[in-house]
């Protein structure tokens, strides 16, 4: 009886894990495509297969204009010009409205897009979403073919947006 029960929690315990791994995204992957509102753009939306080509760098944060989020987000936007030279563009999402994430691209002077996810679908499908409610402090590398090369989820904002630059300037550019 005690063979039956503890197979039963491993098969109970294999299929949480398994359950754990649904929607988050792996290196070596195909990132997910997905459409979402752009702040300044209105009616307009943007997508992964919309940039195929270039490397992207889809960074989520939990929430627009507080310390942490503008200190890595002002990080991007300083070393913009050094991510164009390596063919890569910057994403900034988080779970916040197109209204608060234009508020936040005109008080920091933000020159790349930021994208609204408050129904939190796509931070759900790329496993960022925290149990908050917030998306967690998550980084994800894409190359010219859709594939995920890095996933950062230990990030720390004042260093972050160089650490990600030297991974792209290694990993991703022709040399």
């Amino acid at each position: 009886m005690r063979t039956v029960f503890t197979l039963g929690l491993l098969a109970l315990a294999t299929g949480v894990a398994a359950q754990d791994k649904i929607g988050k995204v792996e290196v070596g992957k195909p990132a997910p495509d997905f459409k979402l509102a752009v702040a300044g753009w209105k009616d307009k939306e943007f997508s992964l297969k919309s940039v195929q080509g270039k490397n992207v760098v889809l960074f989520f944060y939990p929430k627009a204009m507080t310390r942490g989020c503008t200190i890595e987000s002002c990080g991007f936007r300083d070393k913009l010009k050094d991510f164009e030279a390596a063919n890569t563009i910057l994403v900034g999402i988080s779970v916040d409205t197109v209204d608060l994430q234009q508020k936040f691209i005109d008080k920091e002077k933000l020159n790349f897009p930021l994208l609204a996810d408050p129904e939190k679908k796509v931070t759900k499908d790329f496993g960022a979403l925290g149990s908050s409610g917030l998306a967690s402090r998550y980084t994800y590398v894409i190359d010219k073919k859709g594939i995920v090369r890095k996933i950062y989820t230990r990030v720390n904002p004042s260093n972050h947006p160089e650490e990600v630059l030297k991974f792209v300037k290694e990993n991703l550019t022709e040399k």
